[in-house]
């Protein structure tokens, strides 16, 4: 009861004191205010009819841009915490975002709200005391800022996706004469001239192939640019982060909807052991084109037999130092030692005994060619597999990620998500530490897959001998 009258009262004060400061002048004028784009109603403008009038009301009580004030209140009408509200709409989020002004004051608050204004949309900094604009530092160069990330990335992994993404900005300052941009005049304006220049801008491959580049390769050169300028904040070499938000995958790239049958798959391996013979072909010359193919061949095998992603796939090596093929324990780890894990997990999975076999005969890596992406390429057009990004090195994993989850059923289907790395360790497995033995049925239904594809097609699972 004694709590329901200290809110009763603080509520009461609250607005009473909201009152008095409405109908206090505007401190810098109805003119400066409507130039700088703000918008002022004071709360005695106008009666109160009730809690639906006051939210009305609070929404007006201040705004500058895309930015309010606001009380934040209950159902009921009371207050659900004294402090008035920063309300604006996150655009990249798809929701509205707020932060507390720590203050009951109005104008304390409007100050709040300036403050918050200048810094995300003006890129000035703000006195945190006082609430003035900073006098500007010196301008940070999005080159240099570029060229100290690429550095800082260079132990990565993924730098060899990060270099290209950021290669198309520094050709759109070179092609566009802004290689004087500062971090600070990156912002969504700035970043839209950059989306419609580089959508216009084909992809050539190494052999001079022309392909339209897709508003998703766009999309992470954005997104890489933002960790750039967010670095060089974290190193204080600028005095604010990124002022733009790269799109979210699902809003510029459309997940491919084919998958290969057992029989496609079947298909895709008898290139491999089983080419079509030549008019006139020497039996020297068909040997060596199923040992030109035996690259492509492993790659098939391990893609299958773990589901991994392509690079995850290259990257298998059974040497002991790499620590990645347990043969006692017939379990793969698709992490090989030193290297971090990244957003995209690679777990340790089980392995049948078909696979089993050809790793333990294995020395080094078990695709020994940097990528096979060529020769996947050639594949796909012989075995009819669709074009247009449908199909493509991933597309096995995918496929096998379709044919396995029919085959597990929605309650078995926690087994897949493991062996696709979807579903991470947890803080329960330091209390029962995870075991490929607890992917039984996983290894099961991969296991029956394989068998049918080696029924199909008797030597997909054999040896290379390469």
């Amino acid at each position: 009861m004694k709590n329901d009258e200290r809110k009763r009262a603080r509520a009461q004060l609250v607005a009473r004191q909201r009152e008095r400061e409405g109908h206090r002048p505007a401190r810098r004028g109805a003119r400066h205010a409507e130039r700088h784009g703000r918008r002022r109603t004071h709360s005695g403008q106008g009666g109160r009819s009730g809690a639906g009038e006051m939210r009305r009301e609070d929404q007006e009580l201040y705004s500058r841009g895309k930015y309010r004030l606001a009380w934040d209140l209950k159902r009921d009408g009371s207050l659900r915490t004294p402090y008035l509200q920063i309300i604006w709409y996150d655009k990249a989020a798809g929701r509205n975002r707020s932060r507390s002004t720590g203050t009951e004051s109005i104008e304390q608050a409007e100050a709040e709200l300036d403050a918050l204004y200048l810094q995300r949309e003006r890129g000035q900094a703000v006195c945190s005391t006082c609430g003035q604009p900073l006098r500007a530092g010196a301008r940070h160069l999005l080159t240099t800022t570029i060229a100290d990330y690429l550095v800082a990335r260079e132990g990565r992994s993924s730098i060899s996706s990060i270099r290209p993404r950021l290669a198309h900005v520094t050709a759109y300052l070179a092609e566009t004469d802004r290689n004087n941009a500062a971090c600070e005049d990156i912002d969504e304006d700035w970043i839209e001239g950059f989306r419609e220049w580089a959508s216009e801008v084909p992809i050539i491959s190494p052999g001079g192939a022309q392909r339209e580049r897709s508003p998703g390769t766009v999309e992470a050169s954005v997104r890489q640019l933002a960790a750039a300028i967010n670095f060089a904040y974290s190193r204080k070499d600028t005095l604010f982060p990124a002022a733009f938000a790269a799109k979210q995958p699902e809003e510029v790239s459309r997940t491919p909807s084919y998958r290969a049958d057992v029989k496609t798959l079947a298909a895709m391996f008898r290139y491999c052991v089983q080419p079509e013979r030549k008019a006139g072909d020497s039996e020297k010359a068909y040997k060596r084109r199923i040992g030109e193919r035996a690259q492509l061949h492993r790659f098939l095998q391990i893609s299958v037999a773990t589901w991994a992603r392509p690079d995850a796939a290259h990257d298998v090596n059974t040497d002991r130092a790499r620590d990645q093929w347990s043969s006692n324990a017939r379990a793969l780890n698709l992490n090989p030692r030193g290297r971090p894990q990244t957003k995209k997990y690679r777990p340790i999975v089980p392995i049948g005994q078909r696979m089993a076999a050809l790793l333990d005969a294995n020395a080094g890596f078990y695709v020994s060619v940097d990528s096979v992406r060529k020769a996947f390429e050639a594949m796909q057009a012989a075995v009819g597999l669709p074009g247009d990004g449908e199909s493509g090195l991933k597309l096995i994993r995918r496929s096998m990620a379709h044919l396995a989850r029919e085959r597990l059923g929605e309650r078995d289907w926690i087994e897949g998500q493991i062996m696709l790395g979807h579903r991470k360790t947890s803080t329960s497995d330091t209390y029962a530490p995870f075991s490929t033995g607890y992917l039984a049925r996983a290894l099961e239904v991969t296991d029956n897959i394989i068998d049918l594809i080696e029924e199909i097609c008797p030597g997909a699972f054999s040896s290379t001998n390469a």
